[in-house]
């Protein structure tokens, strides 16, 4: 009989589902649905504070309308007629490097910046004025900064709201506040956009970089989910789809 290899996820008895250790049953109810992703990423329960900031993160990247990379190949496969699956797992494989991937690439570059503050001991102000400065002389791009559509991402102030709230704003938040005072100092302002905002918190959680963009990716489902079955009831099949001519006919705005 071969060795049987592990697992520290999930273990699957009769009648019983444990989630790192904690019975499913009793998880559901009482745990939020960020709560529950930050167990089965992080392997551990999040505080209150935490919990709302993990509920937040999700909330602020569920949809950004039908332009994106992945709400386009989702709609175009669905309008095909490909199965719900088949379309979602399409706007899914589109989220990479350019889109959805800034999450990723901006913590890994806070990071540098602060390994550079400690290494040199300077101010995180210097430490990101040379590693922009380095980035622009090799052609790479800082990413999380700047937005196609907004000049002040609403998303941004609130999560940093709620992870000032969670004691989850540390060297991360402060490089990339750094990062942003070095643009507005260079004449042309980038403000720190979501996809940012995101990265710096959730390395500051302590979230590993490679799993940021699957946390962006549990986000956006239901969105794509949405799209797809509109594509798939409202519109005809094999349409060319203009991801730019479209207008939005829902419920006109409101308050919870």
């Amino acid at each position: 009989m071969t060795e049987p290899w592990h697992t520290k996820i999930t273990q699957i008895n009769p009648n019983e589902v444990r989630v790192r250790g904690y019975d499913i049953a009793e998880l559901m109810g009482r745990v939020s649905f960020g709560a529950s992703v930050y167990l089965i990423l992080m392997g551990e329960l999040p505080s209150e504070k935490v919990a709302r900031l993990m509920d937040a993160i999700i909330v602020s990247s569920i949809d950004h309308g039908a332009t994106p990379p992945s709400c386009l190949a989702a709609r175009t496969v669905a309008s095909t007629g490909a199965s719900l699956s088949q379309s979602v797992a399409a706007g899914i494989m589109s989220i990479n490097k350019h889109h959805g991937g800034a999450i990723e690439n901006c913590a890994r570059q806070l990071s540098e910046i602060i390994n550079r503050k400690h290494a040199m001991d300077i101010s995180f102000d210097e430490a990101a004025k040379v590693e922009l400065d380095q980035m622009k002389a090799k052609g790479v791009r800082m990413s999380g900064f700047g937005h196609r559509v907004h000049t002040a991402d609403p998303r941004t102030a609130r999560l940093f709201e709620l992870a000032t709230e969670a004691g989850a704003c540390a060297e991360h938040v402060l490089a990339a506040r750094a990062v942003e005072q070095a643009f507005i100092a260079k004449g042309k302002p980038l403000p720190i956009n979501v996809d940012g905002a995101i990265g710096a918190i959730l390395a500051d959680l302590g979230f590993p970089p490679e799993i940021m963009n699957g946390v962006f990716m549990i986000a956006r489902v239901p969105g794509l989910v949405a799209h797809v079955t509109e594509e798939q009831s409202s519109q005809k099949p094999m349409r060319k789809i203009d991801p730019v001519n479209h207008t939005y006919s829902g419920p006109e705005a409101r308050t919870i």
